[in-house]
C-alpha cells in the first residue's frame, strides 16, 4: 500500500508541475494530443472492422495530423507576436492584457473536430451514437467557428 501511495503522490505532485509550467492552455494541447491519438486509434478500428486498413490511407492520416500541428504551431506564432507587438508598441494599447487568443481558439475547434471525427469511427464500429450528441458538437464547432470569424473579422452579414 505505501508504493501506492508515493505512486499517488508523484502523479499529483506531477500534474501539479505541469499545471504550474503550463496553465489551462498546456491542458488544452494535452488534451488535443489525447484526441488526436484517440481519433487515429479509432480510425484504424473502424477501418480494420470494414476489412479496409491500409497502410497508405494511416499514412495519410498521420500526414493530417502533422499538418495539424503546424497549424497549431502557426497560431501559437501568431500569438506570441500579438503580445509582443501589443507589449512593446506605445502606439497600440489594450485595455487587458493580452496572454493569447487566437491558440487556445484553434486548439478548441481541433478537439471539438476530434471528438466529431471519433464518434463517426465509432458508428462504424457498430456502435449507437445519440443524434443528440453528434449535434452537440456541430454546435460547438459552429460556436468556435463563429469566435474564430469574429476574431479574424469575418462578421455575419
Amino acid at each position: 500500500m505505501d508504493q501506492l501511495n508515493k505512486l499517488k503522490a508523484a502523479v499529483a505532485a506531477l500534474l501539479g508541475l505541469l499545471t504550474g509550467l503550463w496553465g489551462w492552455m498546456g491542458w488544452l494541447v494535452v488534451g488535443w494530443v489525447a484526441c488526436m491519438a484517440l481519433d487515429y486509434l479509432t480510425g484504424s478500428l473502424a477501418a480494420t472492422r470494414a476489412g479496409e486498413w491500409a497502410s497508405e490511407k494511416a499514412r495519410d492520416g498521420i500526414w493530417h495530423k502533422c499538418g495539424m500541428i503546424v497549424v497549431v504551431l502557426v497560431a501559437a506564432g501568431t500569438d506570441l507576436l500579438l503580445a509582443t507587438v501589443l507589449a512593446n508598441l506605445p502606439l497600440v494599447a489594450l485595455p487587458v492584457e493580452y496572454t493569447g487568443l487566437v491558440c487556445p481558439v484553434v486548439l478548441v475547434w481541433y478537439i471539438v473536430t476530434e471528438l466529431g471525427s471519433m464518434i463517426e469511427n465509432a458508428a462504424a464500429m457498430g456502435a449507437p451514437v445519440p443524434k443528440w450528441l453528434k449535434k452537440l458538437l456541430a454546435m460547438g464547432k459552429d460556436a468556435v467557428d463563429a469566435a474564430g470569424d469574429k476574431l479574424g473579422g469575418e462578421e455575419d452579414t
